[in-house]
């Protein structure tokens, strides 16, 4: 994949996004006032090209039996993405939007930030990372607070859910690794 960076472009930052630090997880010091979330799961060996492919066309979510319903097949800026997690009629909708897209030689990755309707507000990134023994790493940032009221209480749960949620998609990019 060629290198290239883009991010906070006008598709990302038109109206929608439900907090002002868009762009945040792409490399800059995460804001305060916000839980913040550094999660990182060992791939092992792998074509970065092909995982990083499978994270920007949404097929790591869907290796983890996440439903993915996006704008464009491929992750990019201004790409408005939900994704459906829970069961049967439990079933949550969380709206998203690519706010940055990055491929380069060692990492390919993106952040999407909440739109209204998301049970958080705040942005989490994704990557697939290349180390310099050749080993791939899943890699999320993330910072978010609660949107809903009834989830502050629960605020104890929510990492618990979070790495939950991570653990599938880590174990969605450990299988497009091993699938080459």
């Amino acid at each position: 994949m060629p290198a290239a960076a883009r991010g906070e472009g006008s598709a990302a930052a038109r109206p929608g996004l439900t907090y002002p630090e868009v762009g945040a997880t792409q490399g800059g010091p995460l804001p305060v006032g916000y839980r913040h979330l550094h999660v990182r799961h060992r791939l092992g060996p792998g074509d970065l090209d092909a995982v990083g492919r499978g994270l920007l066309t949404w097929r790591v979510h869907a290796a983890a039996r996440v439903l993915v319903d996006a704008d464009a097949p491929v992750a990019d800026v201004g790409v408005d993405v939900r994704t459906r997690l829970g069961v049967g009629p439990l079933r949550l909708v969380v709206p998203c939007r690519a706010v940055w897209v990055e491929t380069g030689e060692r990492v390919v990755g993106f952040g999407y930030g909440s739109l209204p309707g998301h049970p958080f507000v705040g942005e989490e990134a994704f990557r697939v990372e290349r180390d310099d023994a050749g080993v791939l790493w899943f890699v999320v940032d993330a910072f978010s607070r609660p949107t809903w009221g009834w989830l502050v209480p629960l605020g104890w749960a929510v990492p618990v859910v979070q790495h939950a949620y991570l653990r599938l998609l880590a174990h969605g990019a450990r299988r497009l690794a091993r699938a080459g």
